[in-house]
């Protein structure tokens, strides 16, 4: 029967694995920090597999590089001695929800998921800190070995304060966010489907960075664009006011994934309703009815989605529509007369002639598909319907105004309590013009005010097909640290969230906030809704298990007397059941029951796929009654086995009576 060591994939181990399929010959064996042969590469050697010549030493090449980059990338691979411990008095819906929130900091989180979310995500939306020189960034701690980084992670003691101010002053201010940014985007890419999408929003600082570390960590091809979105309207800054901030896209696939991306135009019902109330007015009168659609556009600044649709200013009996183009695109490829239907004289003719051959010319006009003018001196065009056009490829530049996002917020609240949260509403649209649907999970690692986590929300409701999941991860940042250096209105709003959360006996810290906002928002989607607007939070922690990783010298008789029991005392099945899942691969949001067998306590997961008896004393019976439900899986407690022989009976009851279940212990 297998025991289980229960903690996050050694990638690194993992990555030699790869290679070693690939390029057998360049697998050696070195020592590792605590003196054990492992298996290590000889990267002169995989140099020299990978060129086209004889490799005598470093080349130059194309890459992005700064300090602290390999220390980055040993971060990401690093194992961690953590687990996620449910939290039902937090959650809300538990056992029937889909939705997970991950308290604790992303870096670990993306780690522990990597069994259980491997290529299951279609996208996963980034909102990191930007690099302003005030804000804050997560101090990975990259100078250690991996027996340290294990020590810190959990295995030996707490890892302290996480964040860290990125001033410019430090000489590393682009290269502390580029650490910070690297392993997250790595582990990341492990996540997404393979048609799956990455979209991070970033500020002029590290824009230019963001598309390189995209495109080195998900492949040259990665990058297929972003919107340049104008917030704002100041102008306080030397050189250029910058008024915008970007929302850049990458791909895993482009084959997967060929960017058939649309979205519909907005202001359409503003656009339909104006001409229906021409056309009550007006009647038949085309002329007026497009004098009016004129003098109602002109109302509408540049920046309203209205002013996208101005030219569309006709309508007949079909709708409303624009004259189109309707020249020929090679020079005079159909020329022919047309006569006016009114005048019945020859009307001017583009100067590279007909779109389309006579036959078909002579239908469209029968048709009423051909706008003429007054008379035969201008050029007819094509009708170009707006029923026909209501959905356009993503547009690169729009206008968002970033009060909108906050007032709604603050009207969720009764108050503001976070500044500048992202725009739900345009996330929601994001998601649907990418081809997020069905059941797809959305990934969002810095979730802040939960702005792209609403967003799922809001998907579902809108769409009957849509049932998408979303995985929120937010640090438990502390405000009241915030507080210390906010100034002018960031202070009042967050003091305003330290008073909220003290009032709802929560800690003052910004994963809180992210909770009570999605807590608010199922009680309004709640009300009139079959929408799955709960959420699972699950929060991390050190392992389980009891930390053995001591000296002789260490060890004492109270220390040797704890760990008898392999066992933290404050950790439940259910915490247990939790570390099973993500150690067996497993989906952490799958319904759990609570039964009783022969009078002990345990836990089915999803239809009995897992069934975990965590009891201290295991009987045969118990085993047994378990084999005979056949579980695709089953994991006991090794120390609820009272003697070797117990354990071993216990295996050859699983093999007579459910051969194919797989038994393991912890």
């Amino acid at each position: 029967m297998e025991k289980r060591t229960l903690h996050s994939p050694d990638l690194r181990a993992r990555n030699v694995e790869r290679i070693a399929e690939l390029f057998p010959q360049v697998i050696t064996e070195s020592r590792d920090a605590e003196g054990n042969v492992t298996l290590a590469i000889d990267f002169d050697l995989l140099r020299q597999e990978l060129s086209d010549h004889v490799v005598e030493g470093p080349q130059e090449r194309y890459q992005l590089d700064w300090p602290g980059k390999r220390a980055a990338a040993f971060a990401a691979n690093a194992p961690i001695a953590k687990t996620l411990r449910p939290v039902r008095a937090e959650s809300v819906d538990f056992d029937t929800t889909k939705n997970l929130f991950i308290e604790g900091d992303n870096l670990e989180a993306l780690k522990l998921l990597q069994e259980s979310y491997l290529g299951k995500v279609k996208l996963i939306y980034i909102d990191p800190p930007y690099n302003t020189g005030n804000d804050f960034v997560y101090d990975d701690d990259f100078a250690e070995s991996s027996v340290d980084y294990l020590a810190r992670s959990g295995q030996k003691s707490d890892a302290g304060d996480r964040l860290i101010a990125n001033t410019e002053a430090n000489g590393r201010f682009h290269s502390d966010w580029l650490s910070m940014m690297y392993p997250r985007i790595k582990l990341a890419k492990n996540l997404l489907t393979d048609d799956g999408v990455l979209v991070v929003s970033i500020d002029e600082n590290e824009h230019a960075s963001l598309v390189r570390l995209g495109e080195e960590v998900l492949g040259d091809a990665s990058y297929v664009g972003e919107i340049v979105l104008k917030n704002s309207s100041k102008n306080d800054q030397a050189y250029i006011s910058v008024q915008h901030e970007y929302i850049v896209f990458f791909v895993k696939n482009r084959q997967a994934n060929p960017g058939a991306w649309v979205e519909k135009k907005e202001g359409l019902d503003k656009i339909y309703a104006a001409f229906d109330g021409f056309r009550k007015k007006h009647g038949d009168d085309w002329a007026a009815i497009n004098a009016a659609a004129k003098d109602w556009y002109k109302q509408f600044p540049a920046s309203h989605p209205v002013s996208a649709s101005k030219h569309y200013t006709w309508m007949d009996a079909r709708g409303v529509y624009f004259p189109d183009n309707i020249a020929g695109p090679n020079d005079g490829q159909y020329v022919y007369d047309v006569a006016h239907p009114e005048t019945g004289r020859t009307v001017k003719m583009p100067s590279t002639g007909w779109r389309y051959p006579e036959a078909a010319m002579r239908a469209r006009i029968a048709d009423g598909r051909v706008h003429f003018g007054s008379d035969e001196t201008t050029v007819p065009n094509n009708k170009t319907y707006l029923a026909n056009t209501e959905y356009q490829s993503l547009t690169s530049v729009r206008y968002v105004d970033g009060r909108a996002a906050s007032k709604r917020l603050a009207m969720l609240f009764g108050e503001k309590v976070f500044t500048n949260p992202k725009d739900e509403f345009l996330l929601r649209d994001i998601y649907r013009a990418v081809g997020v649907t069905g059941d797809d999970v959305v990934l969002d690692m810095f979730s802040g005010s939960g702005s792209a986590l609403q967003a799922v929300i809001d998907l579902n409701h809108a769409a009957e097909s849509s049932s998408c999941h979303f995985i929120g991860i937010q640090v438990a940042e502390d405000l009241t640290e915030t507080l210390k250096t906010a100034k002018g209105a960031a202070k009042q709003i967050t003091t305003n969230a330290i008073k909220l959360l003290s009032r709802l006996g929560r800690p003052a810290t910004v994963a809180e906030i992210t909770k009570q906002r999605m807590r608010l928002v199922h009680e309004q989607i709640a009300v009139d809704s079959q929408v799955d607007s709960g959420f699972r939070v699950l929060r991390i922690d050190t392992s389980n298990l009891t930390d053995t990783l001591s000296t002789a010298d260490d060890l004492v008789q109270i220390a040797l007397t704890e760990a008898v029991d392999s066992v933290k005392p404050d950790r439940t099945d259910e915490d247990l059941l939790f570390q099973v899942l993500l150690d067996w691969g497993l989906d952490l949001a799958a319904p759990i029951t609570v039964q009783e067998v022969e009078s002990q306590r345990v836990l089915s997961v999803d239809d009995d796929a897992l069934i975990a008896c965590f009891a201290k004393e295991i009987t045969d019976d118990v085993v047994k009654t378990i084999a005979e439900r056949y579980p695709l899986r089953a994991v006991f407690l090794d120390a609820g086995f009272s003697s070797d022989a117990a354990r071993i009976n216990a295996e050859q009851i699983f093999r007579e009576v459910s051969p194919e279940t797989e038994v393991r212990t912890i």
